[in-house]
């Protein structure tokens, strides 16, 4: 199979067997035959990266300098392109001793990777299909950031509800869609970008357990940072306040200092030009209140 896909603005293509079947959610991102009439399928030339996805009965030893380690995570450093390091991941599962594939970059727009035979029916579950393409590498270098967060959609701008898992991200985009009419474009992560010069939340294909996954953009009205609380209370941060939040959700290497410092300087742009609230709330229709009411909607 040899397939062209889009997600936000990076355009890539993905060569793989037919026993390896993407995700339905990651499916929505592909580019189809007439894509607004530009013959995407047709114009290698609009692709900009290429993966090339590969089934093996055990995955090939990893070279390079290990600069990161955790229990579902190793990535190592070999060579260099132009003067950057090209980064090869083992990838696995937390909880699971074996690595499920292999990452490899072969070139500055190009990466390999082998799948371990056995592991491939694991794939049709959207994060460990994602994780195999190291897309956050790829959205830093393009001035973009993968938050985690409920996107919502209310009168033509996006509202994104964010904090730690199980704080009430989902509870909070469903109140809104309850009592406001709103509407969630994917429940678990936004990625974030400029698009005519303002920051814009687009989709993404991975939606945690909400089973909300769409491909739109939308101007971003605010960020809402939730924290349960017997009472209601919101207010505007100062992006001094704002900052250790937001990054918090950001997906970040660490590991690559590069990445990692461009990655602040990003968020520090986003805070100078969207508003971040702080909204400690009950499960309530006057929680939906309280926020609106800061919001000025």
């Amino acid at each position: 199979m040899d397939r062209i896909f889009q997600i936000g603005d990076f355009r890539f293509r993905i060569s793989y067997p037919e026993e390896v079947i993407p995700p339905e959610n990651f499916m929505k991102f592909e580019c189809a035959e007439s894509d607004g009439g530009d013959g995407v399928q047709g114009d290698r030339g609009s692709v900009v990266y290429v993966y090339s996805i590969e089934v093996a009965d055990s995955l090939p030893l990893s070279e390079g300098r290990v600069i990161a380690r955790r229990p579902d995570l190793v990535v190592l450093q070999s060579g260099a392109d132009g003067g950057q390091g090209l980064e090869s991941r083992l990838i696995g599962v937390k909880g699971n001793p074996d690595f499920y594939a292999c990452y490899r970059e072969t070139s500055s727009d190009s990466a390999e990777v082998v799948l371990a035979r056995d592991r491939i029916r694991e794939l049709n579950i959207d994060p460990m299909f994602t994780s195999l393409l190291a897309l956050e590498r790829r959205f830093v270098k393009r001035d973009q950031m993968i938050l985690h967060c409920a996107y919502v959609e209310y009168q033509g701008e996006a509202i994104l509800f964010s904090a730690p898992s199980e704080t009430g991200k989902t509870t909070q985009a469903n109140l809104w869609e309850k009592h406001r009419g709103s509407r969630t474009i994917n429940g678990d992560r936004a990625l974030l970008g400029k698009k005519d010069g303002r920051w814009t939340a687009q989709g993404w294909p991975v939606c945690g357990t909400s089973e909300i996954c769409n491909n739109e953009a939308i101007p971003i009205r605010a960020v809402v940072m939730l924290s349960q609380a017997k009472e209601n209370r919101a207010a505007r941060l100062t992006p001094g306040h704002a900052f250790p939040l937001l990054y918090s959700q950001i997906t970040v290497n660490k590991w690559n200092k590069e990445d990692h410092v461009h990655t602040m300087d990003l968020i520090d742009d986003f805070l100078g030009n969207v508003p971040v609230f702080h909204l400690g709330c009950t499960i309530s229709e006057e929680a939906v209140e309280c926020l609106e009411r800061v919001l000025g909607t």
